[in-house]
């Protein structure tokens, strides 16, 4: 079965649906539209009913299916970074793989994921140092917000120490097959960023996309239909298998229905009092992570905060 060979790990909120759709503009790249989670075994997924969910290795690789003539298929999972098992897991399954990793600053990721959490319906705590606050709780399994699929995206501290992370897969992979890309050298440099991706893969490095912004901060024009794609009747679900019975197609139906439930809208600063307490508390975290890089990250200090 056709199956991936590239893997954007994450961070979520940290420029990775950019990348993807940028790379799936090359001719001789294809991304996956939808992030599939197959890896990282430690990660627990629930349908909107509770249950354990995990995609098939049959239906996973159908995702790939027909793109076997693409130098680089692309499995982009965002929480592949924060698990502690997907590394080994994927270098089991294709040693040869190459993984992109994208990072940004860790107070602007974890506040810009609380947003994103909340667009989805997984977070029910509007005020952000309130999320915070409830991580403990949240951890021991109590304050779950009710039909929440991926409970550890509500660890935004965690999900934010990335040097443990990123190790694992340099470990894994060694560091001539991992890039990592800062967020604010895509933002300053998207065209640049992107070339250092195409000659780290080996592809022609003068292919340019159109690099338009995409996925900023959203919120929802109706909570009733976001609630019906999240968890839609048995009945209109069987309904939708009728009319169209490709995953991939449904996928993409879901995605357009979200879309238009969709509106971009900056959301107001971080409280700067919080900002500096965040800042302060992961200062070591991004010492280490300079140490890893070998490169400083100016921005990343609170010194570089207003």
């Amino acid at each position: 079965m056709t199956a991936p060979n590239l893997f954007i790990v994450g961070a979520p909120k940290s420029g990775t649906t950019a990348i993807g759709r940028y790379l799936n503009a090359h001719p001789e790249v294809f991304v996956a539209d939808k992030e599939l989670s197959y890896f990282g075994s430690d990660l627990e997924f629930r349908t909107e009913h509770g249950e354990p969910w995990h995609i098939g290795w049959d239906a996973y690789c159908q995702w790939f299916a027909g793109h076997d003539r693409e130098r680089y298929r692309v499995d982009r999972s965002v929480f592949y970074l924060y698990s502690r098992r997907a590394a080994e897991e994927i270098r089991r399954h294709d040693p040869t793989s190459r993984v992109l990793v994208m990072l940004r600053h860790p107070v602007d990721q974890m506040y810009s994921e609380h947003s994103e959490m909340l667009f989805q319906g997984e977070e029910d705590l509007d005020d952000f140092a309130a999320a915070l606050a409830a991580e403990d709780e949240r951890r021991r399994g109590q304050g779950i917000p009710p039909g929440c699929k991926h409970a550890f995206g509500l660890f935004y501290r965690d999900i934010a120490r990335y040097a443990g992370q990123l190790e694992r897969y340099l470990s894994a992979f060694g560091p001539d097959q991992v890039h990592v890309v800062i967020y604010d050298d895509l933002v300053a440099d998207p065209a640049g960023v992107y070339g250092r991706i195409l000659e780290f893969l080996d592809l022609d490095a003068t292919y340019r996309p159109d690099f338009t912004v995409v996925n900023g901060n959203k919120v929802v024009r109706s909570a009733a239909l976001r609630q019906i794609l999240r968890s839609a009747p048995s009945g209109l679900r069987r309904a939708g298998r009728a009319v169209v019975p490709s995953a991939r197609g449904r996928a993409r139906l879901r995605r357009r229905l979200q879309d238009l439930n969709t509106v971009e809208r900056p959301r107001p600063p971080m409280d700067p009092g919080l900002r500096r307490t965040l800042e302060a508390e992961f200062e070591s975290e991004v010492r280490l992570l300079e140490s890893i890089l070998d490169r400083p990250l100016p921005l990343w200090h609170p010194a570089a905060v207003p």
